[in-house]
């Protein structure tokens, strides 16, 4: 992973969780040959693991094949939510939780 190649490490995304894709915003150029070109995806791997799937695959410079950022997203079922991670030194760093329910609990205001 290189820290040359972007603008801010890790940056917080929010809720913003990437399966696939680049944050390209914060991609500088390559530190190795100087050109801001596309950025492959390659060695994607899906696990799933204790009823979590994992997604991992690394950025990569399209000129030179220099490995600009690892990246690896999470997705799993926790009670009644989805729930979503996202850790990546390109992309940056996200979660979110989703009600698997019609109404999410949590946004019901109280009626008292």
């Amino acid at each position: 992973m290189c820290g040359g190649c972007v603008q801010e490490e890790y940056p917080d995304r929010g809720s913003t969780c990437l399966e696939t894709g680049s944050f390209l915003l914060n991609y500088v150029s390559c530190v190795q040959c100087n050109k801001r070109d596309f950025v492959l995806i390659v060695n994607k791997t899906a696990e799933e693991e204790d009823g979590e799937e994992i997604i991992t695959y690394d950025h990569m410079c399209k000129n030179c094949h220099h490995v600009i950022a690892k990246h690896e997203y999470t997705f799993s079922v926790v009670d009644d939510y989805q729930e979503y991670t996202m850790l990546c030194m390109l992309c940056g760093r996200a979660e979110d939780s989703v009600s698997v329910l019609p109404d999410d609990p949590r946004q019901m205001a109280p009626l008292f």
